[in-house]
């Protein structure tokens, strides 16, 4: 087996701070003028406030069609709905990642009126043999998310993918994902070797 290849910063982004759905303030991160195109990453945005103005007015219905968006909640709470069916409540540490598919009308309401309300939204292209496959929605709460800790002072909440014998709950062959959540202790290290 061979070694991996260090990878090394080719340069800093920083994020734009913008709004969207009813006007949550958020910070784009890729889909803006400084990094655009990341196909198969079409956007991906961090949202994260204590001032209920920011978010309160939330996402009202709106279409998506030809690609699948990823939710990780950090603080606060988000009702889903579709018009699919689908119903589900984010909560801190839990995920929804829905297929869009062919198409479908969503919602993503705070279910809180103060406090804090963070996360991020990760918008994923689809292969194009597979953008009008049915929708499908996942969500799966923190305690279905498998944490492990593969080094000293290094924990990983797998969401989707592998960590050596772990896996995240998240199953989408289409795109094969690796989502982690890593965080490490001051002068720790760890390497991961992706698929």
């Amino acid at each position: 087996m061979s070694s991996p290849t260090p990878v090394r910063v080719q340069r800093t982004i920083r994020g734009m701070a913008t709004s969207d759905g009813a006007g949550v303030r958020l910070t784009r991160v890729i889909g803006g003028p400084s990094l655009p195109d990341l196909d198969p990453f079409l956007l991906l945005d961090e949202f994260g406030t204590d001032r209920a103005e920011d978010y309160i007015a939330g996402f009202p219905s709106h279409p998506h069609r030809g690609f699948e968006t990823v939710t990780y909640m950090l603080d606060g709470r988000m009702r889903h709905k579709d018009n699919h069916g689908n119903e589900g409540l984010l909560t801190p540490g839990s995920v929804q990642w829905m297929t869009a598919g062919r198409g479908l009308v969503h919602s993503e309401m705070p279910e809180q009126e103060s406090g804090q309300m963070r996360g991020f939204q990760l918008w994923v292209n689809l292969p194009a043999r597979d953008k009008m496959t049915d929708p499908k929605y996942q969500e799966f709460a923190p305690e279905r998310i498998p944490v492990t800790a593969p080094g000293d002072g290094v924990q990983v909440k797998v969401i989707a993918g592998q960590v050596g014998e772990v896996s995240g709950p998240i199953v989408q062959p289409a795109t094969d994902p690796v989502y982690l959540d890593i965080t490490l202790a001051a002068n720790a290290r760890w390497e991961y070797t992706l698929p």
